[in-house]
């Protein structure tokens, strides 16, 4: 089977390319950073199936970290390369083309963002380009399918370039001859997006911006999350679904422990969605009807500011700041990602260079850095009290990160290398883009956290009817109680954190607690262990010594932090 690599400098569009050819479901996001490894599909060449591989981003065929050393090693045995070039930075990006050029395998160049070309004030001479490459140049645009029958065709006219090996400086010479002959720049007024983007990366104008972005995100999530729960949630829980669990009730009432796991403990005579505790009631209306329609609305606010081009513009602002932490300034990246899920930020942490950054990135995204679930809950519990309590949780996990950072960087030997970071232009994202984004990531969170959930309100069910969660919350009661001034029953709660932590928020609502303890239970769930599958990843990827060192780490910060809030807010 014939083996395509997709290779490119990093926020190229490579993963749209990859999408748009094999059909795979990818997440592109228009920041570097989202191809940490290779990801492999299929498509079909005339009658052929032949294997596509995107390739961790590069910008050189001389590695400089862990990512571009995976690209390189990747060139063995790849019968074709599609090159794909950011059409409105064509200088820069035609340094990895010529290295590539050299390398005596076909090529073929897909000069990415064309419609960005125009846009820009951008004129691109397509047939001279691709004299002088020797090679096929096809203009595309991924996120529409623009170009794409004649990439496709332009693979099978592909082959290897004459081309004799250049030192360093003829490459750059070359490039600036060919540049000048084939590009043409005119005077374009600036728009809006240039004096956004302007601001947007200066200290001074950024970091207002930056708040104003985030407080604008989180009112906007809770009108669509609220919107969603009031208008399509609640209705069909309480309309359709509620008499079909009271007929289920009925007919599980001759064996009361069955009852009470499946459908759960009834208040008053009824079926409570939340203090029930049953398998096909909490666990359903907390997965569908507490967490789902926040979900969405912090998914699409998350894919909104990726493909706008913002978040690199942020990883810049927070570039200083990061240092001071022991991090590249690039960590920013798989800290962003935890925000949505902390798998993949943990995982994100590849890029770093060190086992020291990732070491620290990877303790404090799961001790500071609360799932796209978990905040979902943080905001449907506490944001019916205002902003005032949400802002001292968020508030309260940043000084964490700040402080712990700075602690762990004076601990752990060594240094954090400087930032190196392509930013792209803002765009304003195409609907389309958006909603299948949105669409693949709510089916993820739905196939991983549904089981889970289900399984965790069922062991809670188990346990309590044998007495195990009794015998945990009296044993833990002085601690839970006289550290953090909460009752001995939300113990249960913090247990259950380990395996769903959206669930253990949603679990306090029904113990009547008032904003202060709301807060501090909170901040403890967000800080304490991190949820099964993020505590597997990080064994995987730390290693269980460093892994055990996290976790001892992130127990005894969640003790001191919420000991010292449960103080302040009294």
């Amino acid at each position: 089977m014939k083996k395509i690599l997709l290779m490119g400098n990093p926020n190229v569009g490579k993963s749209a390319v990859f999408s748009r050819l094999t059909g795979v479901q990818v997440m592109t996001s228009n920041y570097p950073g989202t191809t940490v490894e290779f990801t492999r599909g299929y498509m079909l060449l005339g009658q052929d199936k032949v294997e596509v591989i995107d390739v961790p981003g590069t910008y050189t065929l001389e590695p400089t970290c862990k990512a571009e050393e995976v690209a390189c090693d990747m060139l063995a045995g790849a019968d074709l390369i599609i090159n794909v070039v950011d059409a409105t930075n064509l200088e820069r990006n035609l340094y990895l083309t010529l290295e590539l050029l050299e390398k005596k395998i076909p090529v073929i160049v897909d000069l990415n963002m064309w419609d960005d070309t125009k846009h820009r004030g951008i004129t691109i001479d397509i047939e001279k380009l691709s004299e002088w490459l020797g090679v096929p140049v096809v203009p595309t645009v991924a996120v529409t399918g623009e170009g794409f029958s004649k990439l496709i065709a332009g693979i099978f006219d592909a082959k290897i370039p004459l081309v004799r090996r250049h030192s360093l400086e003829e490459r750059w010479e070359d490039i600036g001859k060919v540049v000048s002959r084939v590009q043409k720049l005119e005077h374009r007024h600036h728009t809006i997006w240039d004096i956004l983007q302007d601001l947007s990366i200066h200290p001074l104008t950024g970091l207002p911006i930056a708040a104003v972005v985030a407080l604008a995100a989180f009112f906007v999530v809770r009108l669509i999350g609220e919107g969603l729960i009031n208008y399509l949630a609640d209705p069909f829980f309480n309309l359709l679904w509620l008499p079909l669990l009271m007929k289920l009730s009925a007919l599980f009432q001759p064996v009361p422990l069955l009852h009470d796991i499946v459908v759960g403990k009834l208040i008053g005579g009824q079926i409570d969605f939340v203090q029930s505790m049953g398998v096909f009631s909490t666990a359903l209306y907390v997965e569908f009807a507490m967490v789902l329609p926040y979900l969405i609305a912090f998914y699409f606010i998350l894919g909104l500011l990726e493909d706008s081009g913002y978040l690199p513009r942020l990883a810049v602002l927070m570039d200083g700041l990061m240092h001071r932490v022991g991090l590249h300034g690039f960590a920013i990246v798989p800290t962003l990602l935890g925000f949505g899920c902390n798998v993949p930020g943990i995982l994100a942490t590849r890029i770093l260079e060190s086992k020291r950054e990732r070491f620290i990135a990877s303790t404090l995204i799961s001790i500071a850095v609360p799932c796209a679930a978990l905040q979902a809950m943080i905001v449907g519990v506490l944001g019916r009290h205002g902003v005032y309590p949400v802002a001292i949780v968020y508030l309260t996990l940043a000084l964490v990160w700040i402080v712990l950072g700075l602690i762990l960087n004076k601990v752990i030997p060594g240094f954090s290398p400087e930032l190196l970071l392509e930013i792209p232009p803002y765009r304003f994202p195409p609907f389309k883009v958006l909603f299948n984004k949105l669409r693949w990531r709510i089916k993820g969170f739905l196939v991983e956290a549904t089981p889970v959930l289900m399984l965790g309100v069922l062991l809670v069910g188990i346990l309590s009817a044998l007495g195990v969660f009794e015998l945990i919350a009296n044993f833990f009661a002085p601690l839970v109680t006289g550290l953090f001034g909460l009752p001995k029953q939300a113990v249960t709660a913090l247990v259950i954190g380990f395996l769903r932590k959206d669930v253990a928020v949603g679990m306090l609502v029904p113990l009547n607690l008032s904003v202060k303890q709301l807060t501090v239970a909170c901040v403890v769930l967000c800080m304490s262990f991190p949820c099964v599958a993020t505590f597997t990843v990080m064994a995987k990827e730390l290693g269980w010594k460093d892994m055990v060192k996290a976790t001892g780490i992130m127990l005894t910060v969640a003790l001191l932090v919420g000991t010292l809030l449960n103080f302040i807010l009294q």
